[in-house]
């Protein structure tokens, strides 16, 4: 086992704000058009058009990414969020993320809110709202769940209008 990943990161401050949802901040839009990107290439691939990039949020340096890849990889679990979440805690060494963003270009299931978590990530900036499985605020507040130790900030809605189009393409496309 990779003892790297048991040890504990340094958090200063006190505990995390409850979860809100929040307007964009100025490198919201970079990092949203990288995770569009990938969801193309997802898209391109067959996948459910999805992309995730996971940054540092002092340096604003790149963790992780990760585009659906359920499909192609036969792994229920390869979602882009969870993707990316894997990619940024290796490099890092460890599967604490405390200081991390990841950016999504659809609205969380409840399977990702809970590995965003259980990483500790900072913040959640997503685009387009997912209403038949979103875990954030469209189906499930799972993000605000007073089980959970760690509250995760969220804006919702970053390139929304992109992010939802491309989805729809894909499964209009697909859909006769």
């Amino acid at each position: 086992m990779n003892q790297g990943c048991l040890r504990r990161p340094e958090v200063s401050g006190a505990s995390r704000p409850a979860t809100e949802v929040a307007t964009p901040s100025g490198g919201d839009l970079e990092w949203m058009r990288q995770a569009l990107a990938l969801a193309q290439e997802a898209a391109n691939n067959g996948e459910v058009p999805v992309g995730a990039v996971v940054v540092a949020a002092a340096e604003g340096a790149l963790l992780g990414q990760g585009r659906n890849g359920s499909v192609g990889l036969c792994d229920p679990t390869a979602h882009a969020e969870i993707l990316a979440l894997r990619e940024a805690a290796a490099a890092r060494g460890n599967y604490r993320l405390p200081d991390a963003v990841l950016y999504v270009t659809v609205e969380p299931c409840m399977m990702c809110v809970g590995a965003l978590v259980h990483a500790r990530i900072e913040r959640l900036v997503f685009g387009a709202l997912e209403p038949r499985t979103g875990a954030v605020v469209s189906r499930e507040q799972g993000l605000g769940s007073s089980a959970h130790n760690h509250r995760v900030a969220v804006t919702a809605g970053v390139m929304q209008e992109e992010c939802a189009a491309l989805m729809q393409r894909f499964f209009r496309e697909r859909r006769p």
